[in-house]
């Protein structure tokens, strides 16, 4: 049949590329990796120090995970050759569609694992730390903060991430100010970073009695949650330190006690807020670590700058420069103005479904 010999040609075109995917992943050293590390994990005294037995146990997790993706994305595709070679002799045509299927889902899948390996920032398996700010607009920038949130939060929960609220800000009217969360899990800021600019949204705002149109824009910040110690120092003196009275969404210490942080960094005019820890002594410290590493990401993009004489991304994700615009009304689009990556499907978008946005920008990142 014509259809299967036209399938087989197209499973043949990704032999020498499962290969480089293969070396790509460096599958041969994650095994000798998983054979050298798995035997320390079965020593009596391997949980004395649970914080290091932690991060070997989530490590050879990783491992493990990346290979048996690999060993499965390839059985895969030996199974299609399988299912291609069956339907041929016994000239079964109602095998076709199921061949199609399977080696859509095959494509899909190799894709997905392709896209993986250009996760290769210092760190980009680290969890993220994610900040919304609803910028001029009122009641209805607040509620595409609001919007944008859920998005994420949605976005998360399909691919298995925790999501943890670490500041918030409620709307005087309706939706978020500004809101301040934890997304956890692996290559959580590798794809995250991608998010980092201002988000446009054109609609009839509901809002707005006239019912005329409405542009509104929200700042994204993504930052990695290092856990290690960043070696970034900080002089007392160009910090100041204010408590506040935590409020909004949160856990039980909600509005009983003034234990919220913030800390501005006065030479740059970074501010960091924690408000969702049990003391205010466990915010402060929280607090203190999401500002290295906004220090530390501005110093590297400072250096980038200066080695390639443009302007740091810092400057560029300013106000009026958004990276991604929403379309409601008179038409429904997404449009990321980087890659030119676009979908009328916005619905999908906004209920979590980005994916096609962060792949097209880490491929568009990786060919620049």
């Amino acid at each position: 049949m014509i259809e299967l010999e036209q399938y087989k040609q197209k499973l043949n075109e990704y032999t020498e590329p499962m290969e480089e995917l293969r070396i790509s992943l460096e599958l041969d050293k994650k095994e000798n990796l998983i054979s050298e590390l798995s035997p320390r994990m079965e020593e009596p005294d391997f949980w004395n120090n649970p914080e290091e037995a932690q991060k070997v146990t989530k490590q050879v997790k990783s491992l493990k995970d990346t290979v048996e993706a690999f060993d499965q994305l390839k059985s895969s595709m030996d199974d299609i050759y399988v299912m291609i070679e069956m339907a041929d002799e016994e000239d079964d045509p109602d095998m076709v569609p199921e061949v199609e299927e399977m080696l859509e889902a095959f494509i899909r899948d190799y894709e997905e694992m392709r896209i993986k390996t250009l996760l290769s920032g210092e760190y980009d398996a680290n969890d993220a730390i994610v900040t919304l700010h609803a910028g001029a607009g009122g009641t209805e920038s607040c509620d595409w903060a609001g919007m944008l949130y859920r998005m994420y939060s949605r976005w998360a929960d399909s691919h298995g991430y925790k999501t943890e609220v670490l500041d918030f800000l409620d709307g005087d009217e309706a939706g978020i100010k500004s809101i301040t969360f934890e997304v956890r899990g692996e290559n959580a800021y590798g794809y995250l970073k991608s998010e980092k600019g201002v988000h446009r949204l054109v609609r009839i705002s509901p809002f707005n009695a006239a019912g005329k149109r409405q542009t509104s824009f929200v700042s994204c910040d993504v930052m990695p949650d290092i856990e290690e110690d960043i070696s970034v120092e900080i002089d007392e003196k160009d910090i100041r330190v204010d408590t506040y009275r935590s409020s909004g969404a949160g856990g039980q210490h909600i509005n009983k006690t003034s234990s919220a942080i913030r800390i501005t960094h006065l030479p740059t005019g970074i501010v960091v807020q924690c408000q969702n820890e049990r003391s205010q002594h466990m915010n402060k410290d929280k607090a203190m670590q999401m500002l290295k590493a906004k220090l530390y990401l501005l110093k590297e993009e400072e250096n980038r700058a200066k080695l390639s004489d443009i302007r740091g991304e810092v400057s560029d994700n300013g106000w009026g420069s958004q990276i991604r615009s929403y379309v409601m009304q008179p038409y429904t689009m997404v449009k990321d103005h980087r890659t030119s990556e676009e979908t009328g499907n916005i619905q999908a978008v906004m209920d979590g479904a980005v994916d096609q946005f962060m792949n097209a920008y880490l491929r568009w990142v990786a060919m620049s």
